[in-house]
């Protein structure tokens, strides 16, 4: 197993189990009604909200079966910037120790995501 793989199936197993759960416990519907909603995106609050988590899947999908990698790692990196914007940036940095809930998980993942989707670095092509 190289590490890309190590790496796509980590990702994929993060984004559906931030997924998969919050079908099952409403965390969608609250995510949407709770926070969305009250932000602004208020009547569109619970199709945004769906569509983030129905994206995460297809974009785990994606990292499994090693397809549009690209275009799945762009999407979820557009998620997870607006999520550090929206959600996180207020409350710092640290996601524990320092602080809590802040921007280093979703950091992390975005800097995953691009190592996936550019194993080779940002080379320019003659």
């Amino acid at each position: 197993m190289n590490g890309i793989l190590l790496l796509r199936i980590a990702v994929a197993v993060i984004l559906l189990t931030h997924s998969v759960f919050g079908i099952f416990d409403n965390g969608i519907n609250n995510f949407a009604n709770l926070y969305l909603n009250q932000i602004g995106f208020a009547p569109f609050g619970v199709f945004l909200a769906w569509s983030i988590k129905l994206s995460h899947i297809v974009a785990a999908l994606f990292l499994i079966l090693n397809k549009y990698v690209k275009l799945a790692g762009f999407v979820t990196i557009f998620i997870f910037v607006m999520g550090i914007i929206l959600v996180h940036f207020k409350d710092g940095w640290f996601v524990v120790g320092g602080g809590r809930n802040g921007v280093e998980y979703n950091f992390l993942l975005i800097c995953v995501l691009l190592a996936i989707m550019y194993p080779n670095g940002l080379q320019k092509k003659i």
